[in-house]
């Protein structure tokens, strides 16, 4: 095996040559290695172009192939689907008022006709940010609010990018673009990713910027190492403490300069300013940069690593992350905070609720803006509404409730006189699922026994993005929201794909029989993706067709 945490890619190492059987009394030449793919592949990446090539052309591919599977017939159903009803809608008032306002009552077939400016000027209340309204609405005012391609259009881009993404972070976590390719390919086909791409609500959206505040976490530690080793070393050298004596390298220096970290504060910021759960990303991850400078810190035998990484870093990495994280979510409300038409924009001085006291020189516009957030955060806390796809959190992983968005009985003609429906539900492909959820707890067990920070770095995106769920298990919530979390959770299975898969070192049978394995798995999930695809786009089958999809008695 190698000694890489995870396997390299086909073209790193070479592969020994055939040889015949060694005649007796001779030494044994050494045994052959890596597959036949292996030496197909070597001679193929024989040229640093086409390495290139393979660099890049592998998570492009796989990028495109999300792209089809999320455009093609992107209009269709061209009616609002499920929560739709709220964020279409409140995304095309946003970007004509600047806040989301009301509606005429059973406006969604008049909407979903053509008549989008029937809406009036009073505010709605609107229980998450205004981010991903603004995104939406700005697909709308490109293509036109009139177009069920113009209102999805924004959200199936994030769904794309949220798989170049997956691919490039796997590649440079894992250092193998074959890795990163699968990782992307895994999302790509995918049906709860296809689904969320190609439903206007924000849930696809708030995943993207997570990932990528996950992914600038990821670059920042190695230009944190990198920095704090070269100041350690400095202040270690003679005359690095500036008095000709070498500084005792007790607390270790302090590092401002952390461009990824300014990064990672941004897009949790705008995570949080589409949906609140993007605070717990901010949260999550400020612990963990922490802890990865303490034990930076330790590494290079810094005697106070613990105390320097909490009580010295650790205030200038809140200085760097949380500032930074509240203006980029604070900006997206500039229509609110622009206009006066806005849920709650002027109840200070209506109710004549002004604070009084202390707190009297706030001003009027940050007290209504307060007041607006814990109504939300009230809203948030005490949603108990029962409804037919509610799912525990506890159940996510094992993808016990799935959510139908929409479904429709189609004329007969459409299914060759059969009973015909149209069916969007927002459920995995069952075996990419459960084989990343075993992945996942096999991960836990493996960062137990070996410590790699690779591992840590994946289930830390899994604690931000599940385990505050828990919490609430008592809440209305639905399964659809495991998307904030599927990246890591196709990086967890990418990581033992990689572990099955070994490296080209090893004997040529196990070589192969690893390849093998792997190729099997790939193709069992293209399979299950096909068999699946009709009901993830509303594609019009027969009710048998469709009640075969049904594998769980739960999944109805």
């Amino acid at each position: 095996m190698s000694t890489d945490p995870v396997p390299r890619d086909l073209a790193v190492a070479a592969t020994a040559d055939a040889a015949e059987p060694d005649a007796p009394g001779e030494p044994q030449r050494p045994e052959r290695t890596g597959s036949r793919l292996d030496d197909w592949w070597l001679r193929l990446m024989s040229t640093p172009g086409r390495q290139r090539l393979w660099r890049w052309g592998g998570p492009i591919a796989v990028t495109l192939l999300a792209a089809v599977l999320r455009l093609v017939d992107l209009a269709h159903p061209n009616s609002l689907v499920f929560d739709e009803t709220f964020y279409v809608k409140d995304a095309w008032t946003t970007w004509n008022l600047g806040y989301e306002a009301s509606w005429p009552a059973d406006t969604d077939p008049r909407f979903a006709a053509g008549e989008t400016n029937i809406f009036q000027t009073s505010p709605s209340f609107a229980v998450h940010p205004p981010l991903g309204k603004w995104i939406i609405g700005a697909g709308m005012a490109l293509f036109g609010a009139d177009s069920s391609f113009g209102w999805r259009i924004s959200v199936a881009v994030c769904g794309i990018l949220l798989v170049l993404l997956t691919a490039l972070i796997a590649t440079k976590l894992m250092r193998s673009t074959l890795l990163g390719t699968i990782a992307g390919f895994l999302l790509a086909i995918d049906g709860h990713a296809i689904v969320m791409s190609r439903v206007a609500i924000l849930d696809g959206i708030v995943a993207l910027f997570m990932l990528l505040g996950f992914g600038a976490v990821l670059l920042d530690r190695e230009w944190h190492e990198r920095r704090l080793a070269v100041a350690v070393a400095a202040r270690s050298r003679p005359g690095g403490a500036g008095d000709g004596a070498p500084e005792p390298p007790t607390w270790g220096p302090v590092i401002w300069n952390r461009p990824w970290v300014l990064a990672a504060a941004t897009a949790f910021g705008l995570a949080s300013a589409v949906k609140w759960s993007g605070l717990y990303f901010l949260a999550a991850f400020g612990v963990y940069l922490i802890v990865v400078d303490a034990l930076a810190r330790r590494r290079l035998g810094i005697p106070f690593w613990f105390s320097a990484a909490v009580l010295k870093q650790g205030p200038v990495t809140f200085v760097l992350l949380v500032p930074l994280a509240l203006v980029s979510y604070l900006i997206p409300w500039i229509g609110w905070f622009a206009t006066s038409g806005g849920m709650y924009r002027t109840w200070a001085q209506t109710a004549g609720s002004e604070w009084t006291g202390a707190l009297s020189w706030v001003p009027l516009s940050i007290q209504n803006f307060w007041h607006l957030e814990t109504a939300v955060y009230n809203y948030h806390v005490n949603e108990h509404s029962p409804h037919p796809y509610q799912a525990n959190p506890f159940s996510w992983l094992f993808l016990i409730r799935p959510t139908q968005m929409y479904v429709n009985s189609v004329d007969a003609s459409q299914c060759g006189g059969q009973v015909c429906y149209e069916n969007i539900t927002s459920i995995a492909n069952p075996i990419i699922w459960w084989s990343a959820t075993a992945a996942i707890f096999y991960l836990v067990y493996r960062l137990v026994r070996k410590r790699e920070w690779q591992v840590g770095l994946i289930l830390m995106g899994m604690v931000a993005g599940y385990l505050p769920w828990l919490l609430y298990s008592n809440r209305t919530v639905f399964q659809f929201y495991t998307i904030a979390f599927e990246p890591y959770m196709i990086l967890g299975l990418t990581f033992v794909i990689g572990l099955a898969l070994g490296s080209r070192g090893d004997p040529r049978v196990v070589r192969t029989r690893a390849l093998t394995i792997v190729g099997i798995f790939l193709g069992v999930c293209v399979l299950v993706s096909a068999w699946f695809y009709p009901v993830w786009v509303g594609m019009p089958v027969p009710a048998w067709f469709l009640s075969l999809h049904y594998w769980l008695p739960t999944w109805r």
